[in-house]
C-alpha cells in the first residue's frame, strides 16, 4: 500500500506541474494544434473522408474589433467580469432547464476555451472536472485579453475550419482583420454548432440570430483587445 500510496503521489505531482507547465506556455506562444482538430481529422478518415484542417493563427491585433464584442454577445455577456465562471446565469439556466426539453449549458468562454485547448468534446463528470481545473488555471495565469486570443484563434468556425481568421478567408475571403460587425455577429451565430450552420450560406434562423447578436453587442460596454481606435 505504501509503494501504491507513493506512485499515486508521484502521478498527481506529474500531472500537476505538467498541467501548469503546459498552461504557462500556451500564455506566450501559439496554440496551433488542439485536441478537437486532432479528434475531427480522425472523424474524417473513419468515415473516408478527405481531411479538412484550416487553421491560421493571428494574434488578436489581426483581428477585427467588432469580434470579440459578437462572441460576448453571444456567449458570455459577463466574460469581463467573472473569474471563469458565470454563476449568476448557471443559476439562471438550472431554472429554464427544469422546463426546457433540450437543456442548455451556461460554459463561460474561459470554460469553452479550457475545453477547447486542453480537453476533448463530450458531457462526462471527468471531463467536466478537468475543465473546472483547467478554467481556473487559465483565469489564474493568461488574463482575458489572451483568453479571447486563444479562444478566437481555436474555436470550431465550420467543417474542418478553426479559428476567426480561417473562416474569415474560408466563407468571406478577407482576413479576420477586415470582418465587418455584422459577419463578426454571423461567424458567433454559428458557434453553438458550426458544422451544422454555415457562415457562409446562413439560413433565416441564423439571420434573425445575427440581428439579435447586433442588438446584444449595441448594449454591453465596449470592449476593444485590437488597440486600434
Amino acid at each position: 500500500m505504501r509503494s501504491v500510496w507513493r506512485w499515486t503521489k508521484r502521478i498527481i505531482l506529474f500531472f500537476f506541474l505538467s498541467t501548469v507547465l503546459v498552461v504557462l506556455l500556451y500564455r506566450f506562444i501559439p496554440v496551433y494544434v488542439t485536441p478537437l482538430m486532432v479528434i475531427r481529422s480522425v472523424e474524417q478518415l473513419a468515415h473516408g473522408e478527405p481531411v479538412v484542417w484550416h487553421h491560421r493563427w493571428v494574434p488578436i491585433e489581426k483581428i477585427s474589433r467588432y469580434m470579440p464584442m459578437a462572441v460576448i454577445a453571444s456567449e458570455d455577456n459577463r466574460f469581463m467580469t467573472h473569474h471563469g465562471f458565470d454563476f449568476v446565469e448557471l443559476k439562471k439556466v438550472i431554472e429554464e432547464n427544469k422546463r426546457r426539453k433540450r437543456p442548455r449549458g451556461a460554459s463561460t468562454i474561459t470554460q469553452q476555451t479550457a475545453k477547447n485547448v486542453f480537453l476533448w468534446p463530450g458531457h462526462s463528470y471527468v471531463r467536466k472536472g478537468f475543465e473546472v481545473y483547467f478554467t481556473l488555471l487559465i483565469e489564474l495565469f493568461w488574463g482575458k485579453e489572451r483568453i479571447m486570443e486563444v479562444y478566437l484563434n481555436s474555436i470550431e468556425t465550420g467543417k474542418g475550419i478553426y479559428g476567426v481568421e480561417s473562416v474569415a478567408r474560408e466563407h468571406f475571403g478577407k482576413s479576420a482583420a477586415r470582418l465587418t460587425q455584422s459577419q463578426c455577429a454571423l461567424i458567433a451565430a454559428t458557434l453553438p454548432n458550426p458544422r451544422r450552420f454555415n457562415s457562409a450560406s446562413p439560413s433565416g434562423y441564423m439571420l434573425k440570430r445575427r440581428a439579435q447578436i447586433v442588438s446584444l453587442m449595441g448594449k454591453i460596454a465596449p470592449v476593444d483587445f485590437t488597440g486600434k481606435q
